[in-house]
């Protein structure tokens, strides 16, 4: 193998914004902005969503109208 290729991980924060849930993982991206979490300062990366947040891993799905979709896609491309 090649030496000297791979990118070097460092820990960051990732913050969700919507839900303010924070978390430590290591990411070959370094932003410049850092905060603070557990004693310990890390460069932080925000997010509008995260499994914290998102509906799907919340269970707060919401059910679309698919009956309305499905008409208003039959008027739109309905060929008569």
């Amino acid at each position: 193998m090649k030496q000297a290729i791979h990118p070097e991980y460092k820990e960051i924060l990732i913050k969700d914004m919507s839900s303010g849930f924070t978390f430590v993982t290591r990411s070959t991206r370094v932003p410049t902005e850092t905060m603070e979490h557990e004693g310990k300062t890390y460069p932080v990366i925000k997010v509008e969503v995260s499994s914290k947040s998102h509906p799907f891993y919340t269970g707060q799905e919401r059910i679309m109208d698919t009956a309305g979709r499905i008409e208003k896609f039959n008027r739109r491309y309905n060929k008569k």
